[in-house]
C-alpha cells in the first residue's frame, strides 16, 4: 500500500509535468513554454492519468480528510480522463474543437497582466512562447478533421482579435526597454501571420453542427460530480423553479409598476428596460472604461458592509483586480467573469475579474446590477471562495473546482446579501428584480445544457411552454434564452458560445443553487450545537470556504464529520 504523503508528492509531480496545468495552478516551472497539442501527447498524459489513478486505489487513508483527499484526487483524474477520452459519434472530441488560440493567448495573458516578477523575466518568457507559438499553431491544425462549426466560428473572432493582445505587449516592452524588444517585435509578425494561415485553413475546412456526447456520457458526468439526480430531475427542478420565479417577478412587478406610477399592465420585459434606463451608470467623458470606477466603488462597499457584519472570515493576503475584458477573450464572456487566483503560486492570492462593456451591451452595467455583480465575482463570491481554498494545506483542496459547490455558493449569496439588507431599502425591490430575471438564465442554461449534449429537445421544456421546432441546436437553444432573459441577439449568442463548450457548467448554477440552500436548511434544522441564527452563519460561511471547492455531496460529510449535521 502507498502512504498518503508519497501519492500527494507524486499527484503533485503528476500536476508539475503538464505545461498548461502547471501555469494555471501558478506553479513556475514552464512559464517560458507553450503545452503540445498532437496526439501523442494527449494519450500520454492519458496513460499518466490512468497510472496516478491505479496507485491512488492502493493509497491508504488515516483519517477522513485524507480519505477525503484520495476520492478528489480520483475524481480529479477520472474527470481529466473523461473529457481527454470524450467522443462524438466516434470521434475523439478534441479532434473536433479548436483550441490553438487559447493555446497561443492564455499563458501569455496570464503572465502580462498577473505576475509579480520583474517585467524583463516576463517579457523574456512571453518572447519564447512566442518564437514557439507558429509551430504550436501548425501542430494544432494537423490534429483537427471536423470542426463543429460554431466551434470554428469562435476560434475565427479570437484568432481576429489576439493580435491586440500583443500590440499591448509590445507597447509595454517599448515602455521599459526591454532588451530584446527587436526580437520580441519580429516573433509578433511571425505569429500574426501563423494565425492568419491559421484562420484560413480552419475556414477551408468541413464542419459540422453535431455536438452531443450522448445521454450515457451525460450521467456519467453528472456521477462524477456526486450530482445525484437524472437529466429528467434536473429539467423538473428547473421547470419547478422556473414557476417559482415567476410568481415572485409578478409580484416585484405589480410593487414596482405601482412605485414608479407605470402603466398597470407594464409587462416584465418593459419594466426592465425601464429600470435599466433609471439606473444607468454614468460615463466620464462618454469613456466606456469609466465603468469600472462604479465596479471599484461597489467592491469597497460590499466589503465593508461585510466587515462590520462579520459575516464571512476575509484573509489578509487578497487582491482582486477589475479590468475591461481583453478583446479576444469577449466572444466567451458576455458580460462578466472572473479568473481565481492561481493557487499554488506563493504569495498573495489575486484574481481578475473581467468586465465585458460595449456601447449596446451597457444595459448588463446598471447601478442596479453592479452590486450583484461584485457579490457574485468578488467578495463574498467568487474571489472570496477561491481566495480562502488556496490558503489552506490540502494540494487538492487547494485547487479541485467543482463548479455546482462555485456556482452555487454565489447564486445562493446573492439573495443571502440580499435579505441581510446589503443594499439600500429603497431600491431593494428594484435590484430583487432584476437578481431573479437573471435566475430565469439559470434556469434556461439547465435545459439548453442537457439539449446540447444529449440531443433531445425535450430538456428545453423549463417552464416557458416554447415550440422548438428547428434543426439547428442553436436555434432552438436561442429562442428558450431569448424568452427567460429578454437579453439582446448579441449576448444570447455570447452565452450560447461558452454554453456548448463547457459541457454540463451552465446547468451547475441552478444545481449547486439548489443543492446548497438545501445544505443550509438541513443545517439550521439540525443545529446539534444550538447556535444562535448569526452562528449557524458565520460557522456555514467558515466551514463552506476553508474547506475548499469540492462537490457539495462531500462538502456535506465535511460538515457532518465536523458536528454540524
Amino acid at each position: 500500500m502507498i502512504k498518503f504523503e508519497d501519492i500527494t508528492r507524486r499527484f503533485l509531480d503528476y500536476l508539475r509535468d503538464d505545461v498548461d496545468t502547471s501555469v494555471s495552478l501558478g506553479l513556475p516551472d514552464h512559464l517560458h513554454r507553450l503545452g503540445d497539442p498532437s496526439l501523442d501527447a494527449h494519450w500520454q498524459s492519458v496513460e499518466k492519468a490512468r497510472a496516478l489513478l491505479a496507485e491512488l486505489e492502493n493509497t491508504t487513508a488515516e483519517d477522513f480528510y485524507e480519505a477525503l483527499d484520495i476520492d478528489l484526487m480520483q475524481r480529479h483524474l477520472q474527470k481529466e480522463l473523461f473529457f481527454k477520452t470524450l467522443e462524438n459519434h466516434g470521434e475523439l472530441q478534441r479532434k473536433r474543437k479548436p483550441a490553438g488560440v487559447d493555446g497561443v493567448s492564455e499563458g501569455i495573458f496570464q503572465l502580462f497582466v498577473n505576475d509579480d516578477r520583474d517585467s524583463a523575466a516576463r517579457l523574456a518568457d512571453i518572447l519564447s512562447r512566442l518564437q514557439q507559438a507558429p509551430d504550436y499553431l501548425r501542430a494544432e491544425l494537423s490534429l483537427l478533421t471536423t470542426p463543429v462549426r460554431r466551434w470554428r466560428d469562435i476560434e475565427l473572432e479570437q484568432a481576429e482579435e489576439v493580435p491586440d493582445l500583443f500590440d499591448s505587449v509590445l507597447d509595454w516592452a517599448r515602455e521599459t526597454d526591454f532588451a530584446d524588444t527587436a526580437d520580441l517585435e519580429a516573433s509578433i509578425s511571425d505569429v500574426n501571420r501563423a494565425l492568419q494561415d491559421y484562420r484560413n485553413a480552419l475556414s477551408a475546412m468541413d464542419t459540422t453542427d453535431d455536438f452531443a456526447i450522448g445521454r450515457g456520457k451525460v450521467e456519467e458526468l453528472l456521477a462524477l460530480k456526486r450530482i445525484d439526480k437524472s437529466p429528467e430531475d434536473l429539467r423538473q427542478m428547473a421547470a419547478d423553479y422556473m414557476g417559482e420565479t415567476q410568481r415572485t417577478l409578478e409580484e416585484l412587478r405589480q410593487r414596482l409598476v405601482a412605485k414608479y406610477g407605470l402603466d398597470p399592465e407594464t409587462d416584465t420585459v418593459t419594466l426592465h428596460e425601464y429600470l435599466n434606463g433609471k439606473f444607468a451608470v454614468e460615463l466620464k467623458n462618454g469613456e466606456l472604461g469609466s465603468v469600472l470606477d462604479h465596479y471599484q466603488g461597489e467592491r469597497e462597499r460590499v466589503l465593508q458592509f461585510i466587515n462590520e457584519r462579520q459575516l464571512f472570515p476575509v484573509p489578509d493576503d487578497q487582491d482582486m483586480v477589475i479590468m475591461l475584458t481583453p478583446r479576444f477573450l469577449q466572444p466567451v464572456i458576455p458580460a462578466g467573469a472572473m479568473w481565481p487566483p492561481l493557487p499554488l503560486r506563493e504569495g498573495t492570492a489575486r484574481s481578475m475579474v473581467h468586465l465585458t462593456v460595449k456601447p449596446d451591451e451597457l444595459d448588463e452595467h446598471t447601478h442596479l446590477g453592479i452590486c450583484i455583480m461584485m457579490i457574485h465575482e468578488g467578495i463574498p463570491g467568487h474571489h472570496l471562495q477561491f481566495a480562502s481554498a488556496a490558503r489552506q494545506p490540502s494540494l487538492i483542496r487547494q485547487f479541485f473546482d467543482a463548479n455546482e459547490h462555485a456556482e452555487g455558493w454565489t447564486t445562493m449569496l446573492e439573495d443571502y446579501m440580499l435579505d441581510a439588507e446589503c443594499v439600500d431599502a429603497d431600491i431593494a425591490d428594484e435590484v430583487r428584480f432584476i437578481t431573479k430575471r437573471d435566475i430565469s438564465r439559470l434556469v434556461a442554461r439547465v435545459g439548453i445544457d442537457l439539449y446540447f449534449m444529449t440531443g433531445d429537445a425535450q430538456f428545453l421544456d423549463v417552464g416557458l411552454h416554447l415550440d422548438f421546432n428547428s434543426d439547428v441546436p442553436f436555434d432552438n437553444a436561442g429562442k428558450l434564452l431569448k424568452a427567460a432573459t429578454g437579453f439582446t441577439d448579441g449576448r444570447v449568442q455570447a452565452e450560447l458560445n461558452w454554453y456548448s463548450k463547457e459541457q454540463c457548467y451552465p446547468l451547475s448554477y441552478l444545481t449547486g443553487n439548489r443543492m446548497v440552500w438545501e445544505l443550509k436548511d438541513e443545517l439550521v434544522a439540525s443545529n446539534p450545537k444550538g447556535l444562535t441564527t448569526e452562528e449557524l452563519d458565520r460557522e456555514f460561511h467558515r466551514l463552506y470556504l476553508q474547506s475548499g471547492c469540492m462537490p457539495v455531496a462531500s462538502l456535506r460529510e465535511v460538515f457532518q464529520h465536523e458536528g454540524f449535521l
